[in-house]
């Protein structure tokens, strides 16, 4: 019998490669390339090819194609409903991935004792915690159902078989690192394993129309463990980010074919197991000191929800040669692009200033409407002066020092009212073909000069 072809494939991003090399040329991370068979030199039987739910291929006009639509399933989680664009889809394969002890087990674990009250079959796959463990921590989040079913396993050949068998209308699979394709020889939790069985889990999902959940690892960079190919062969990406010093944690959608990108969930982890919070804005500004120096809010949209949050700046003379620049939850670039703007159209001198600025609450904003906040956060703490407490600002700053337009003004505005702001800072082309709320003071503004002689006065 011939000996079997090997290679070797990167387990962080899935290079191939003829040979061993100590230092991958795709990716540069080193000792990730492990030697695995060769998959395309193993006969297979031929077969006609099908499709994902079993039929035979054949070429269909799209006209004559049923696209009967399919109710979407609400769970009681409505923070998580949003993120997956109104509720689950049947058949549809969700990804989420996460820190360790983030709360992904626990979101699950809730989820599943939830759709198995309203009447749903939902079977927990676990390869990572025994039936035992599993009922301790559910008896601790009070989950409990007559169609709940924990199966702890890892071999999909058991796995398929049992789900042929009770044909349940949800799966969890808690993790999909764990679990082993018999037909695949490399080991668990390579490349090759997570690839099969996530193109089992896939034909599972669609095959027998079944929603299937899988939890994902992530790496030390944050992203999830495996190839890109893991995260293309889903239909849905969720990341549940949080700090575990903190009890909030944020549910943010990555990719979503049946809804929007970028959506954001909020969750208070507690005793009990996670609370969904309903107002999120609240939560970022209710620790904000009225006449504190370098504070100003910015109404960020993530997805299709408007949030308040809170950007704090500290501009401090520099000790050293040269000026540190540092962010927490910001992107370094932007801030450093904006103080040399401030620099150039504003007349800062902030060269021989350090700047350490944050947005409060744990959560990340990176969308160009942000800009004009960060501005007045930074001129506020350089001049000593504080914002009123009732402004809020929205805008992109160009490297002209104009203020661009941004997206969806009507929401920002209508959330900064909701929440009691008086006066709120937009671009002034965003006034056109609008009639702005009478509860609010909406000032139109043209430049950052304008802008820090408006609210600084």
């Amino acid at each position: 019998m011939a000996k079997a072809k090997t290679h070797f494939v990167c387990q962080n991003c899935g290079y191939i490669s003829p040979r061993f090399l100590g230092r991958c040329p795709n990716c540069g991370q080193w000792n990730t390339l492990v030697e695995e068979v060769d998959q395309s030199t193993i006969k297979q039987p031929k077969t006609t090819t099908t499709t994902l739910t079993g039929i035979v291929a054949k070429p269909q006009r799209i006209n004559e194609i049923d696209t009967q639509k399919t109710p979407r399933v609400k769970t009681q989680l409505n923070e998580l409903n949003r993120v997956l664009g109104g509720g689950i889809v049947p058949g549809s394969l969700v990804l989420i991935g996460g820190d360790p002890g983030i709360g992904k087990s626990t979101l699950l674990l809730q989820v599943s004792g939830q759709l198995s009250q309203e009447g749903h079959s939902v079977l927990y796959v676990s390869g990572e915690e025994s039936a035992n463990q599993i009922k301790i921590r559910a008896q601790r989040l009070d989950v409990s159902g007559d169609d709940f079913y924990i199966y702890p396993e890892t071999n999909m050949d058991s796995i398929r078989a049992t789900i042929d068998e009770m044909n349940p209308e949800y799966v969890v699979i808690d993790s999909v690192q764990t679990m082993q394709a018999t037909d695949v020889t490399s080991a668990i939790g390579s490349v090759a394993q997570i690839r099969a069985v996530t193109a089992q889990l896939m034909q599972i999902a669609k095959g027998k129309n079944i929603t299937v959940f899988v939890v994902g690892h992530v790496t030390k960079g944050g992203v999830l463990a495996g190839p890109k190919i893991l995260e293309h062969m889903v239909d849905t990406v969720l990341y549940f980010e949080g700090d575990l010093h903190h009890t909030y944690r944020i549910l943010r959608s990555v990719k979503n074919r049946f809804g929007s990108t970028n959506e954001l969930g909020i969750f208070e982890m507690n005793g009990t197991g996670l609370k969904e919070v309903a107002n999120p804005s609240e939560i970022f500004l209710e620790e904000r000191l009225k006449d504190a120096t370098g504070s100003a809010v910015v109404v960020s949209l993530e997805g299709t929800r408007p949030i308040l949050v809170e950007i704090q700046a500290l501009i401090t003379p520099s000790v050293f040669g040269n000026a540190q620049r540092t962010a927490t939850g910001l992107s370094r670039n932007r801030v450093s692009l904006i103080m040399a703007v401030l620099e150039k159209r504003a007349n800062l001198l902030l060269q021989n200033q350090d700047a350490y600025l944050k947005a409060a609450g744990g959560v990340k904003l990176d969308e160009p409407a942000i800009d004009l906040a960060i501005a007045v956060a930074i001129a506020s703490s350089y001049r000593d002066k504080g914002t009123k407490p009732t402004d809020a600002f929205v805008g992109e700053v160009g490297l002209t020092g104009e203020i661009r337009r941004v997206n969806r003004i009507e929401q920002r505005v209508a959330e900064a009212a909701k929440l009691g702001f008086k006066r709120i800072f937009i671009p002034k082309n965003n006034l056109q073909n609008w009639t702005p709320p009478q509860n609010i003071e909406v000032v139109g503004v043209t430049t950052i000069s304008q802008t820090l002689q408006l609210a600084l006065a």
